[in-house]
């Protein structure tokens, strides 16, 4: 257990951190739901009944959808894009998908490669893109159920100020859910390209996302 915990510590800890994350936000939306149903007259409800509402579920799923489309566009963007000095990109003159042999798969595979590495065909397509289609397809599901809660709690206001409630697809188009969705697409943006020009002239001791403190700060994808 002990070997466990310590070859799996990074995942363990952000595990940690998005489970007391999770909870606190729950607290504290709950208390904040209360305060406005006591402020326009309403009966406050349970903490579970939060937890379960559409209230909690939009501001989760608004948060997730931005971080996992941060991961596909990452993933992607840095199979044919390149920042000279950044260890969070590959060198330049090395974009694109590479080679048979630099990827390690078919004939280059080793007998330690994972199985679908050393297939041909559909399996190792689908194992070599595996991470994109996977990232790409949380995001996706996310993002539908941001939209499916946020209709809801839409309504819910609409309804509070006598106004007809819409469907999914006309919320999808309203001004409000692309208020929600676009602030945190512009905070994942900017932070993802902070981290790849500052990586250039910034330096973390011991941080793999850090090029070594003496690295020059045109070193292209070397981690220390």
């Amino acid at each position: 257990m002990r070997r466990f915990v310590r070859e799996n510590s990074l995942a363990l800890a952000f595990l940690a951190l998005f489970l007391a994350a999770v909870v606190a936000q729950a607290i504290a939306g709950h208390a904040e739901f209360n305060n406005d149903q006591a402020d326009h007259g309403g009966s406050p409800i349970s903490f579970w009944r939060y937890v379960v509402s559409s209230s909690y579920g939009v501001a989760v799923m608004e948060n997730w959808q931005s971080e996992y489309l941060q991961f596909t566009l990452f993933i992607l963007l840095t199979v044919f894009l390149v920042q000279r000095g950044s260890p969070e990109s590959k060198e330049v003159g090395k974009e694109g998908t590479e080679s048979d042999a630099a990827q390690r798969v078919g004939p280059h595979a080793t007998e330690h490669s994972p199985r679908w590495a050393r297939d041909r065909g559909l399996r190792r397509r689908i194992y070599e893109n595996s991470l994109l289609m996977v990232m790409g397809a949380a995001w996706v599901g996310t993002w539908v159920a941001q939209a499916f809660t946020g209709v809801v709690e839409y309504n819910a206001e609409r309804l509070d100020h006598l106004s007809e409630p819409v469907s999914v697809g006309q919320y999808v188009g309203t001004a409000a859910f692309w208020e929600r969705t676009l602030q945190n697409w512009q905070s994942e943006f900017l932070a993802v390209g902070s981290m790849a020009i500052l990586a250039v002239y910034l330096r973390q001791r011991g941080s793999p996302e850090s090029k070594p403190v003496g690295a020059p700060h045109d070193a292209t994808g070397v981690e220390g």
